[in-house]
């Protein structure tokens, strides 16, 4: 007869061979954290780019199946349940799209565009864009003459 330990261990293998271990402990931390959230706690105010950024991301881990981590996004950003159309976000982003860059989330067509782009080592100098209330200049991209 098996012993207690032997049970767990070839209960943790059978999980982990079925990939059910790691979505397990996902759906922990994300009820773990609605318990502990607080709700009394007003959010800041989404800004515009928050809005986007968040959707993105979001994108990225639901075609990744991040699914927990995803939902804990949503929860604790104070994003809208029902994602932005996909169309909408492009044209917020002023991108394009053919029709196989469809398939993927838009961020993959983002960082692919910096990092396939033509340029033999030339910079893009980025701007700050207007910040929610509460960030601080940590959170600011540096001047070029800075």
């Amino acid at each position: 007869m098996a012993t207690i330990t032997e049970l767990k261990c070839a209960v943790r293998e059978t999980l982990e061979s079925r990939g059910v271990l790691a979505q397990l402990k996902a759906r922990i931390r994300a009820e773990v954290f609605s318990a502990l959230d607080d709700q009394r706690e007003p959010r800041p105010p989404l800004s515009h780019e928050n809005l986007l950024i968040n959707e993105l991301i979001r994108e990225y881990l639901e075609f990744n199946k991040y699914r927990y981590t995803a939902s804990v996004l949503t929860a604790e950003s104070g994003q809208p349940e029902v994602p932005l159309d996909r169309q909408f976000l492009a044209n917020e982003l002023k991108v394009t799209e053919d029709t196989s860059s469809k398939s993927v989330p838009l961020l993959y067509g983002l960082v692919s565009h910096f990092v396939n782009s033509g340029d033999s080592g030339g910079k893009m100098f980025l701007r700050g864009a207007s910040l929610p209330a509460g960030a601080t200049a940590s959170n600011t991209v540096p001047r070029p003459d800075a």
